[in-house]
């Protein structure tokens, strides 16, 4: 889902969707998901997620959602239906998901009250409680 010259910046800090916002959008990144989905009018919807990466655990996703499962949770926010794992849930839970430019560079920016450390270079992080990600 990202463009060229775009990238995840990392900070500290189906059926029916759901009703509890677990997740928050950012009217930046509302706009952003709002044009991939303009140009993909058949996606139920933005996935968001987490997949191993880095060298402190997990880094984040978000593409277009080629289909909703049983084991996704769904959340309409601003009009967008942002759409999640039920497994990494408890991972992004609470995060709020930007989109800023800087530059001739624009990405989305993840504040996940989660996220307990970030690797020096920001392109993964750490979730402690969970007892899992790399040291």
């Amino acid at each position: 889902m990202y463009w060229k010259d775009e990238r995840a910046i990392i900070t500290d800090s189906y059926r029916q969707p759901i009703s509890a916002m677990a997740i928050e959008l950012t009217p930046a990144a509302s706009a952003r998901m709002r044009d991939f989905l303009g140009k993909h009018p058949s996606a139920p919807g933005v996935r968001f997620g987490i997949k191993r990466t880095g060298c402190s655990g997990f880094g984040y996703t978000v593409d277009l959602a080629r289909e909703v499962t049983g084991d996704d949770k769904v959340f309409e926010l601003d009009g967008i239906k942002l759409v999640v794992d039920a497994k990494a849930l408890p991972f992004v839970e609470g995060t709020r998901i930007d989109y800023a430019r800087e530059g001739l560079n624009a990405a989305f920016v993840f504040h996940n009250p989660n996220a307990t450390g970030a690797c020096g270079c920001g392109e993964s992080f750490t979730v402690a409680e969970q007892g899992i990600g790399a040291g």
